[in-house]
């Protein structure tokens, strides 16, 4: 099943960067090459019923089984052993990818209560964006009624940009909200 943001990008936005690049090989266009969605686990590390919960609700919003991360050091002033869990992550490519970017820009983000768009801070230098939503009940597959605790995502995507600029252009003409450059006088 083709999806409507990667039918987007294949026949408006390349064209598009092509010609604003002025770059002749497809090839060579920005464009993306996965999404990486995080969740630490933090202080539920001793309840594993919340680390499941976690687990489900990753699994449940992404569509794939996270992969649980575990401490490589032991750090005292955190009370961490190493191999203690710490997060989960999944990372997103092809379709599925695809489709978690279209829930995120017309789903996801209007529902982030007082959203007034990304920040142009967001990006890394290299045109990658990560944003950091602290309440997973944002996302319509989670029923807020059922939910425990609140868990924190950590949403990176990755693109082939090079630049923050060719990353802003890819991701707002794929329709990203970014917030509006105010005019300095």
């Amino acid at each position: 099943m083709s999806e409507r943001l990667e039918d987007l990008y294949k026949n408006q936005v390349l064209p598009k960067l092509m010609s604003e690049f002025k770059i002749s090989n497809a090839m060579a266009a920005p464009k993306l090459k996965k999404i990486i969605v995080a969740a630490g686990i933090g202080k539920f590390k001793e309840d594993p019923k919340l680390i499941e919960s976690a687990t489900t609700d990753l699994k449940t919003i992404t569509g794939q089984t996270p992969k649980i991360t575990k401490a490589k050091v032991a750090i005292s002033a955190f009370k961490l052993r190493a191999n203690d869990v710490v997060g989960l992550v999944v990372t997103l490519r092809g379709a599925k990818m695809w489709s978690f970017l279209d829930k995120l820009v017309s789903i996801v983000l209007p529902r982030v209560r007082d959203f007034r768009g990304i920040d142009k801070s967001s990006f890394d230098g290299r045109g990658n964006l990560s944003l950091g939503f602290t309440e997973h009940t944002v996302f319509p597959e989670i029923d807020a009624n059922k939910v425990d605790r609140m868990k924190s995502l950590g949403v990176t995507i990755t693109t082939t940009a090079g630049t923050n600029e060719r990353g802003k252009l890819l991701l707002s003409s794929l329709g990203f909200p970014f917030k509006k450059e105010s005019g300095k006088s």
